[in-house]
């Protein structure tokens, strides 16, 4: 079924194509549209290294944040400040650490219920 949408958009007169690599699917942009979108897209709004600490937290909420440094090293401290003032977490001293939470905003970025 896959390989028939894969077939169908490359038929299209669009700028999306779905590619098989590896034996997965990625919906992409074709490279003749590529700066056009990259113009468009503008800087994105989290640090690759602050979606990775993220993610974790989500996964692993609450989570401490001497946790997350163990896991993700000294950079973590800069991230978690990109992620509090972007407002995607919530963290709340505990002692010498903070409990880390995500926030109302990172459930209705990601439509999550």
């Amino acid at each position: 079924m896959l390989d028939e949408l894969v077939g169908d958009y490359e038929k299209r007169d669009t700028a999306l194509k779905i590619s098989k690599i590896e034996g997965r699917f990625e919906m992409d942009v074709k490279k003749e549209y590529a700066s056009k979108v990259n113009e468009l897209a503008g800087k994105p709004e989290l640090r690759r290294g602050a979606l990775r600490v993220l993610a974790y937290i989500s996964k692993n909420e609450p989570v401490m944040q001497s946790v997350l440094v163990r896991v993700f090293g000294g950079s973590t401290y800069d991230y978690m400040k990109e992620l509090e003032e972007s407002g995607f977490v919530n963290a709340k001293k505990l002692g010498r650490t903070k409990k880390i939470e995500t926030s109302a905003k990172f459930k209705e970025y990601f439509e999550l219920s």
